[in-house]
């Protein structure tokens, strides 16, 4: 299976605690649309305001839980714009330096289209094809990474995920 995508669609693998923002969280929100917000790592935030475009391919990701893995299929729904979370001090994503004419962090709304069967770490890495996959890295924790097209291809093959017809 291949995706019909433009060559300028790209995709992207977000990571969210499940206790924070599932994909159950996302689809039951309204338009199964939530704000990615809390970002806090500048090369994570540089891919939101530089690289990510509405209707970009999502592998939506629980960390931090006992199984980390994929559990859903997204899309990018907004362009990027001001994380109003840096300004609140009772925020865990509170950042003192950010003020509203310089603020430093952003978020853009992602929609949920549809939970998958996990597919995990282990399940990931035995695959060959996917040996490149950023967060199959020693030592990657970004929240945000790219992925290639010929890894969203195989992953929705493995999956195969309905969404996929979506890009």
């Amino acid at each position: 299976m291949t995706t019909d995508a433009p060559a300028s669609r790209q995709f992207w693998l977000m990571k969210n605690e499940p206790d924070e923002g599932s994909i159950d969280h996302a689809l039951a929100a309204p338009q199964a649309t939530i704000a990615w917000d809390g970002v806090r790592n500048y090369q994570a935030r540089n891919f939101m305001r530089d690289a990510m475009r509405p209707g970009d391919g999502v592998l939506y990701w629980h960390s931090s839980c006992a199984e980390p893995g994929i559990y859903g299929i997204a899309r990018i729904a907004s362009g990027p714009r001001t994380d109003t979370s840096q300004f609140d001090p009772h925020s865990p994503y509170h950042d003192p330096r950010a003020s509203s004419a310089a603020p430093r962090w952003l978020t853009i709304d992602v929609q949920a289209l549809c939970k998958v069967r996990p597919l995990l770490i282990a399940d990931l890495r035995a695959h060959p094809q996917l040996a490149q996959m950023q967060v199959l890295q020693k030592g990657s924790r970004l929240s945000i990474t790219p992925v290639t097209p010929q890894q969203w291809d195989f992953i929705h093959d493995l999956l195969q995920a309905p969404a996929h017809r979506a890009f």
